[in-house]
C-alpha cells in the first residue's frame, strides 16, 4: 500500500484546536511532524498525539516517517509550508509511488476573518515602535482625511467601477480602525475600542431590523423604513425633527435633509422668499433654497444634479483647452 503524507493546514485565526473529524482523525493515525512548536502543536499534544518538531530536512524526515508507519501528517505553519510543499511535490513527482501527497483542511477562516488582520497591522502600527505618524493624530487631525476618503469612495461609486470601490472601502476602513485604536489610549472613562465599534453596530442591526431578528412582520420597504424610523425615535430623545442631521454635510444636501425632514412629520413650513431679502448673499441663499426645495419636490437629488452639471462643465472646459492654441 502506497504511504500517504498529509499536508495539514489550518487557520491561524481561529483557535488552534478547533479542526475538523478528518483532521484530529488524521493527527491521531500516523506520526506527527511540523516545522515550529506553536499553539497547534501544543493543542495536538494535549489530545494525545505524539508531534515532531524538524527544523531541517523535513522532506526526508516526513517520507521516512510515511515509509516506515505508512502515512504522516505536517502541521504547516501560517504560511502553509509552500517552500516544503513543492519540494514534496517535486520529490514524488520524480518518484511515483513513494507516496501520495494530500492537501487538508483542518479549519478555515470564517468570513471577516481578513478584518482580525487588519486590527492587528492598526495596532502594530499606532503602538509604540510603530509609525510616528499615526501616534501623532488624533480624532480631529483625522477628521478631513476620513471626509476625503469617503468622497473617494462616492466618486468610485458614480463611475461605477467597483474595484475602484473595494480599494475605496479599504481606506475608509482604515480610518475607521485608526480612530478606534487612538480611542483605546483616551483616558479611562473615556476610552473604547474597535470592538465596541463593532458591537454597538451589531446591537443596533439587531434592534432596528426585527422583520429579520425577531419575526415582526413588515411587507414593504415603506414599512421597513417606517420601523426604523419609529424604532430610531424610541431610542433617542430628541427635541426636535432636525437633530441628529450632520451640519457639515454641503450645504446642498443639508438642505434637502432639513425639507426631507421637516416634510415626514408634516410642518408645512415655507423657505423664505428671495425677493424678500435685502442682503445680496441672503437673496442669493433664499433662492439657492427655494431650488431645493422644488428638487425634492420633483424627487430629484440637488446634490447629484449639481455635480452631474458642474462635471459636465468641466469636461468643456477641458475640450475649450484643449481648442485653445497655448499662447506664444
Amino acid at each position: 500500500m502506497t504511504a500517504r503524507i498529509v499536508l495539514l493546514v489550518t487557520s491561524p485565526r481561529l483557535p488552534a484546536g478547533l479542526l475538523t473529524s478528518a483532521a484530529w482523525d488524521a493527527v491521531r493515525s500516523a506520526p506527527v511532524l511540523t516545522g515550529v512548536d506553536g499553539e497547534l502543536t501544543r493543542a495536538v499534544r494535549t489530545a494525545g498525539a505524539e508531534v515532531r518538531v524538524v527544523t531541517e530536512g523535513a522532506t526526508q524526515a516526513l517520507l521516512d516517517a510515511a515509509a516506515a508507519h505508512g502515512g504522516a501528517v505536517w502541521l504547516a505553519g501560517a504560511t502553509g509550508d509552500e517552500t516544503l510543499a513543492r519540494e514534496l511535490g517535486l520529490r514524488l513527482a520524480r518518484q511515483p509511488g513513494l507516496a501520495e501527497l494530500e492537501l487538508m483542511y483542518g479549519s478555515w477562516d470564517p468570513p471577516g476573518a481578513r478584518l482580525l488582520d487588519a486590527v492587528e497591522v492598526m495596532d502594530r502600527l499606532a503602538s509604540p515602535g510603530g509609525d510616528p505618524w499615526k501616534r501623532a493624530q488624533t480624532h480631529r487631525s483625522l477628521a478631513a482625511f476620513l471626509i476625503e476618503e469617503c468622497y473617494e469612495a462616492y466618486d468610485a461609486i458614480s463611475a461605477d467601477d467597483t474595484d475602484a470601490l473595494r480599494e475605496e472601502l479599504g481606506d475608509v476602513l482604515l480610518q475607521v480602525l485608526l480612530h478606534a485604536r487612538l480611542a483605546e489610549d483616551l483616558p479611562e472613562g473615556k476610552s473604547w475600542t474597535v470592538d465596541d465599534v463593532a458591537g454597538g453596530l451589531v446591537d443596533k442591526m439587531v434592534r432596528r431590523n426585527p422583520h429579520v431578528f425577531s419575526g415582526e412582520q413588515a411587507g414593504t420597504i415603506e414599512e421597513i423604513e417606517a420601523n426604523w424610523e419609529r424604532i430610531k425615535r424610541a431610542e433617542k430623545t430628541r427635541d426636535s425633527v432636525l437633530d441628529g442631521i450632520a451640519l457639515s454635510q454641503p450645504a446642498l444636501a443639508l438642505a434637502a435633509k432639513i425639507l426631507d425632514r421637516a416634510g415626514r412629520v408634516g410642518l408645512a413650513v415655507p423657505p423664505p422668499l428671495a425677493e424678500s431679502q435685502v442682503d445680496p448673499e441672503a437673496r442669493l441663499g433664499a433662492s439657492l433654497l427655494a431650488t431645493v426645495a422644488a428638487a425634492r419636490q420633483a424627487g430629484i437629488d440637488p446634490e447629484a444634479a449639481l455635480r452631474r452639471a458642474t462635471l459636465a462643465y468641466a469636461e468643456a472646459v477641458r475640450v475649450a483647452e484643449r481648442a485653445t492654441p497655448p499662447p506664444t
